[in-house]
């Protein structure tokens, strides 16, 4: 018996790989759009333009500008994520994570991983007057960043970190009100001395507790 052998097959891409890459591509275009032009601005139409796909396409992966909006804004939280909060949990926790936590918001603000700055402080403020899933959502992320903020905060107190009569919660907002005013002042004039300007007010607002407790 005459055999042969079968041609080698070779791997394949599976359409639902290829669809997962574009739907990534399309949101982390739309998250940037969005730092600039509104998440109300980002139409399925006009997402489309801006990317060079079909109207068709986007329909393809987001059935209404909601469903896309609330993508947009996930899509925005994992970079978030891996920009900002990843690189704060992984330092030591109590104080050393409150500067870790600023640190990494002003240098993924200063390298404009958005051109609009940080997404959500961009679209906070402008979705802020509308109820709904996506306020709902943005409000969330923030409240959640806050209380990984207050909870490093709580830690720092713990371990005589900051002064005893530090309230968690206060230094919590004034951090994250820091914050939000760094970024709005360095996209509105483009000035990386307003970023430097931010990290001397969190140091001298983080050592004046760890002065008051004999730390160094």
């Amino acid at each position: 018996m005459i055999t042969t052998k079968s041609p080698r097959s070779r791997p394949q891409r599976t359409p639902r790989a290829d669809g997962e890459r574009t739907r990534s591509a399309i949101l982390h275009a739309a998250a940037s759009l969005a730092t600039v032009e509104g998440l109300e601005g980002l139409s399925i139409g006009h997402l489309a333009a801006a990317i060079g796909i079909s109207k068709s396409g986007l329909y393809a992966h987001f059935g209404s500008k909601e469903e896309l909006q609330l993508a947009t804004v996930s899509e925005a939280e994992r970079i978030l994520a891996d920009e900002v909060i990843k690189p704060a949990r992984a330092a030591q926790p109590g104080l050393a994570q409150l500067v870790a936590a600023c640190e990494a918001f002003f240098s993924y603000v200063e390298r404009r991983v958005f051109p609009g700055g940080c997404f959500f402080a961009a679209t906070s403020m402008e979705m802020g007057t509308r109820p709904g899933p996506v306020r709902d959502r943005l409000a969330s992320i923030q409240s959640d960043f806050t209380a990984m903020l207050r909870s490093a905060a709580v830690t720092a107190l713990a371990q005589h970190e900051l002064a005893a009569d530090e309230d968690p919660d206060r230094l919590a907002f004034e951090l994250h009100a820091i914050l939000l005013g760094a970024d709005t002042k360095f996209i509105l004039h483009d000035d990386p001395a307003v970023l430097e300007l931010a990290r001397r007010v969190v140091h001298d607002r983080l050592t004046r507790n760890a002065s008051a407790t004999g730390g160094s």
